[in-house]
């Protein structure tokens, strides 16, 4: 690990927060989820003194609880969105290549049906999708052709199929290794050290609306949750990058329309695929889609306006897990799956900008906005896939503001070239890729952490025992969820948050996070009864 600031993450690290924090920062990043680790990342490979702030964990909000998958938006074709899909299509192709083992390929079939509408839109779609690829496939499939690509799909009235490739990540460990990415460029990046106010011109700062427009801002009030401290942090300009919960520091930029998203993880033997498989929901004609995800298969996803507290987590509701099942028994009916089948459920709340009156939210755009006031650049909108995009426009906006630093700001590749390490006796190689993919130059310590016993599998997962061992030691973890839910997605793919599994990933880490026992019952505790809340599936709402 290099940077100045990595120790940060380590055991004990945040006893350097005061120095740090005293420091004053070209930058400050207000926000840890994918659009503020871009931030972070491109500004301090640019050379400016960067610092992001996030209030939870970091990617605690959408940027966890995403669909997790990085793909071209083939559906803004449909509302005209050429450039759009443009930009995303040549971002996922960029992580494809600079990511293999965090980003990879996708398949999706989506069958066609007897009486079934628009088949030769849809391969029109496609084409410009191969253009804006650089690239030309196949996408038409017959039926015995289909059924051998997808072969548990409803086969009454089946012509055929149109397939076609995207990519998936784990959006976690995405928005962990740009943190990390930055870190070697010399940013830094606390967690769980949230901002209460910006400050402003005058030594000015405050919670009331009156305060928003008095002067410059010139950096913003910070409370840690972990040890209960506040502290003023100076920067030159800050960036807001807080996605759905944008604007109640400044009470300013576009209007937002929150909406949920939620999903289902199912095991894989109940619902085998070998490629995601795409429908059109029986009930109202919206696409869903459940796909392979982590030896598990990923269902979603809704798309509702979320009405609830944004101060309170997303959680799925009763009437959303009807809808998705109802989804898998009309594509999947031999399969016979009820809720007993369910691991886990998740849902999170997408940074809409809203758009006229009376639309749907499958008819709202996915574009970004940037906007600037003296001392302030914030981000509205957006997707995971254009996360480099988003933060390179953010930075065109700081630069106005920053009139003696001068770069071209060009895209370039995210990640810098990380050697593989060796793969160490019968550890599969397709496991090395993993690693590599998720921590990249880090993933040769990881290894060299590991304890007898540690490079084998936590049964049901791909992850490794030694993947929580270098968390808890090097990833700053501060609480449970941290994790099982975020470092590692083992509370989304084992049931009941992996609860069978606690003693000895208890064995594993409480020693490495330096807890007593009575604070890691007490982390158990709180974890378990989150996991049942957001994680769970409801009975009757």
């Amino acid at each position: 690990m290099s940077g100045a600031f990595s120790g940060l993450w380590q055991r004990d690290g945040r006893a350097a927060l005061p120095a740090v924090l005293a420091r004053e920062w070209d930058v400050l990043v207000i926000g840890g989820g994918i659009s503020g680790a871009g931030v972070l990342l491109e500004a301090a490979r640019r050379g400016l003194s960067a610092l992001l702030v996030e209030r939870g964990d970091f990617a605690s909000g959408t940027s966890s609880r995403s669909s997790k998958l990085v793909h071209g938006g083939l559906r803004y074709l449909k509302g005209g969105h050429l450039r759009l899909t443009a930009e995303s299509v040549r971002e996922r192709e960029m992580l494809l290549r600079c990511a293999p083992g965090l980003v990879e390929p996708q398949g999706f079939a989506f069958p066609q049906y007897a009486g079934g509408r628009g088949r030769r839109s849809f391969l029109v779609g496609l084409a410009l999708y191969d253009a804006f690829a650089g690239r030309r496939e196949p996408h038409w499939l017959d039926a015995d052709d289909f059924l051998a690509a997808a072969p548990n799909v409803k086969r009454e009235s089946l012509e055929g199929g149109i397939v076609y490739t995207d990519a998936r990540t784990d959006d976690a460990r995405l928005v962990l290794r740009v943190l990390r990415e930055a870190m070697d460029h010399g940013g830094a990046a606390v967690n769980h050290l949230g901002a209460r106010a910006l400050l402003r011109d005058g030594g000015g700062g405050g919670d009331d609306a009156g305060a928003h427009d008095r002067g410059r801002v010139t950096g913003a009030s910070l409370e840690c949750a972990v040890a209960g401290t506040r502290h003023d942090v100076r920067a030159r300009v800050v960036v807001d990058a807080t996605g759905a919960w944008s604007g109640p520091l400044h009470g300013q930029g576009p209007r937002l329309r929150p909406l949920r998203g939620s999903h289902l993880i199912l095991p894989a033997w109940r619902l085998p695929l070998a490629r995601a498989v795409s429908l059109m929901h029986p009930h109202d004609g919206r696409p869903v889609f459940a796909y392979p995800w982590e030896g598990a298969t990923l269902v979603g996803t809704t798309d509702l306006d979320h009405a609830d507290d944004m101060g309170r987590p997303a959680r799925i509701t009763r009437a959303e897990v009807d809808y998705l099942m109802a989804a898998l028994r009309a594509q999947f009916p031999q399969l016979q799956l009820t809720d007993e089948d369910i691991i886990s459920t998740y849902a999170g709340v997408r940074p809409v900008i809203a758009g006229k009156e009376g639309g749907t939210p499958s008819q709202e755009g996915r574009e970004h906005v940037v906007w600037s006031r003296p001392g302030l650049v914030a981000i509205a909108g957006g997707k995971l896939t254009t996360f480099r995009a988003i933060a390179l426009d953010a930075l065109r906006h700081v630069q106005r503001q920053l009139p003696l630093w001068r770069d071209p700001l060009d895209a370039c590749a995210v990640f810098a070239p990380a050697p593989m390490p060796p793969a160490p006796a019968r550890l599969d190689r397709s496991i090395v890729r993993r690693l590599h993919g998720r921590h990249g130059a880090c993933a040769a310590a990881l290894l060299a952490t590991a304890d007898p016993g540690e490079l084998e599998r936590i049964p049901g997962t791909d992850t490794l025992w030694a993947e929580l061992r270098w968390a808890a030691r090097c990833e700053a973890v501060q609480h449970l969820d941290d994790l099982l839910l975020r470092r590692t997605r083992l509370g989304l793919l084992l049931r009941a948050g992996a609860a069978a599994h606690l003693a000895r990933i208890r064995a594993i880490c409480r020693p490495e996070l330096g807890w007593t026992d009575a604070r890691w019952d007490a982390e158990e505790a709180a974890y378990l009864d989150a996991w049942t809340a957001q994680h769970g599936v409801p009975h009757g709402e």
